[in-house]
């Protein structure tokens, strides 16, 4: 095996760069799902620590969406997560083919189609998420000043 030439190692690394930024953004993202995650469960918590005041009509609804939209914020998470474990194998990928000089193309360019579509599958299901919480939370009329 030859020795690789500093020039090839920087090109490398800055095909392998473009991507991190995109890893970036999605470890963003993941925190955001999670911290959505976290204030779900803090509220189911509440409920449940309530449930014996609480009105049963009013509770197990609300437990129920809160159950469900939990749900849907761990497959967001884990889309996201498998977006960014793609993105890596392609950071990887793009190293290995710069160092080696091979030719990975439809490779890394499956692997960048499988993060997209997986981001987009995180970012649908994080909207549908925040569509049911927006339908659960409605403010009464009487509570709303008319002009």
């Amino acid at each position: 095996m030859q020795p690789t030439a500093p020039e090839t190692i920087g090109h490398a690394i800055s095909l392998a760069v473009a991507p991190a930024f995109l890893l970036s953004a999605l470890g963003l993202l993941i925190n955001l799902f999670a911290t959505r995650l976290a204030r779900v469960v803090d509220r189911a918590r509440w409920l449940e620590e309530q449930f014996a005041t609480l009105p049963r009509s009013l509770s197990v609804p609300e437990l129920r969406l809160l159950d469900r939209r939990m749900r849907i914020i761990n497959t967001a998470i884990a889309l996201a997560t498998a977006s960014a474990i793609a993105v890596c194998l392609l950071v990887v990928m793009l190293f290995v083919a710069g160092l080696l000089d091979t030719r990975f193309g439809r490779t890394v360019a499956s692997l960048f189609i499988v993060a997209m579509l997986l981001l987009i599958a995180a970012l649908g299901a994080f909207l549908y998420e925040v569509r049911l919480a927006s339908r659960a939370i409605r403010i009464r009329n009487e509570l709303l000043e008319r002009e």
